[in-house]
């Protein structure tokens, strides 16, 4: 199992046809899990209608500028660890396993819609990153975002905003499609839905029974941006849960909020230990859960531009110093979502979030009073065994606070 999954977004990309009808009828659950073929027949179909492909590593980059430019943003990390052995040919194999995995890909050529791209927008989140892509920018146009440090800095506020400004005019220069106001303001529209459609579903794992569990609604989301038959897969999920089709398989584990590094496809196997322990991951704080998603651009202000800025600027990335809004974001999580306990994932050598598991741990034990379980991993399954024992511990220690807590009352 842990060998088709980590292979399993070459393979979906490189089938060449997707399993389920691009139309997205019937099953929305079956769209999503194949979502990657469907986004591939998406993005050539764009590109055959004369679209260019962008492709982005990063939340930080906002879609919206992309899409105003008539392009389609394609997410692009690497979450398969089969790639690695080639990425370290030439990057230190202490590395983290999503920088040598996305490169990983950029070497063997081995992901179509990376093939596809016509340009990358990437950024300097971290230091790996950031020199993973010169090597990159070797072969294939890239443009660098220099991402701001200084989280409540009005400075480096307007940096982050020259930043974009010069965004919108590389993508004109590049991919001779230039952003109008009114294109602006109806990719920020588009977005908007987008990102309200995915709050709703993540609200569902606020009831005490969800409907479904944590990988599940990790599934549930597409690597290109404003799809049109992704919203419509988003409305029908909902509409479905909300009827009462449940696709929870272990809606009374125990409660557990997910915080850390992004999970991307193919690299879900710490969710899946967790949920096949028996916990059920009712949020991800991370990237690829609902930290991008918790926030809108506003809409209809004089200056779109402005507010795009303001909006990512405001990720709590732990790129940011002091990163006090991820806490704040956390406070609020927990007491939405009521987890029994925070599990941190961190890939090897992420240094800003593995320092920053200082805080998280302090305010999960000393604030929320709940268990706190940190986990340093890569892609590799060789650790899955002693990952699983030390979750099943925390899963016993919830579980004898709740009798004793049981026993008081």
């Amino acid at each position: 199992m842990e060998r088709e999954r980590t292979t399993a977004f070459s393979e979906a990309c490189n089938a060449g046809e997707p399993a389920v009808a691009p139309d997205g009828k019937g099953d929305p659950f079956a769209w999503f899990a194949s979502m990657l073929p469907n986004c591939l027949e998406y993005a050539k179909a764009a590109k055959a209608e004369g679209r260019p492909i962008v492709g982005i590593t990063c939340e930080y980059t906002p879609r919206e500028l992309i899409v105003a430019a008539g392009a389609v943003p394609v997410c692009l990390c690497g979450g398969s660890a089969d790639t690695i052995p080639t990425a370290e040919r030439d990057l230190p194999a202490n590395l983290c396993p999503l920088v040598k995995s996305t490169y990983g890909y950029h070497a063997e050529k081995g992901n179509p819609l990376l093939e596809m791209a016509d340009l990358l927008v990437v950024e300097t989140t971290c230091d790996g990153k950031k020199k993973m892509y010169e090597l990159m920018a070797e072969s294939r146009p890239v443009h660098l975002l220099e991402l701001p440090q200084k989280a409540e800095d009005d400075a480096a506020f307007e940096h982050w905003a020259g930043e974009l400004r010069a965004l919108v005019a590389v993508l004109a220069e590049k991919l001779g499609g230039s952003p109008s106001q009114d294109g602006i303001e109806s990719a920020i529209r588009a977005m908007n839905r987008e990102r309200s459609l995915r709050r709703d579903l993540a609200a569902l794992m606020q009831s005490d029974a969800p409907p479904l569990t944590g990988r599940q609604l990790l599934d549930c989301r597409s690597i290109i941006a404003g799809v049109p038959v992704a919203l419509e897969q988003y409305e029908r999920t909902l509409d479905m849960l909300r009827a009462g089709e449940a696709r929870g398989e272990m809606n009374s584990g125990v409660r557990v909020l997910m915080t850390g590094v992004p999970i991307v496809r193919g690299a879900e196997r710490v969710v899946d230990i967790v949920e096949g322990a028996g916990g059920l991951v009712v949020c991800m704080e991370n990237c690829t859960g609902v930290k991008p998603i918790l926030d809108d651009v506003a809409e209809g202000t004089p200056d779109p531009m402005h507010a795009i800025a303001e909006k990512y600027f405001a990720l709590p990335c732990s790129v940011m110093t002091p990163n006090e809004r991820r806490q704040t974001t956390l406070r609020q999580l927990a007491e939405e979502y009521r987890p029994q306990c925070v599990i941190e994932l961190i890939w090897q050598a992420c240094l800003t979030y593995d320092v920053e598991s200082f805080f998280i741990r302090r305010l999960a034990e000393e604030e929320l009073g709940i268990p706190y379980l940190r986990i340093e991993t890569d892609y590799s399954p060789s650790d899955s065994a002693r990952i699983e024992t030390r979750v099943q511990a925390l899963f016993e220690t919830v579980r004898g606070r709740s009798v004793a807590e049981t026993r008081r009352g």
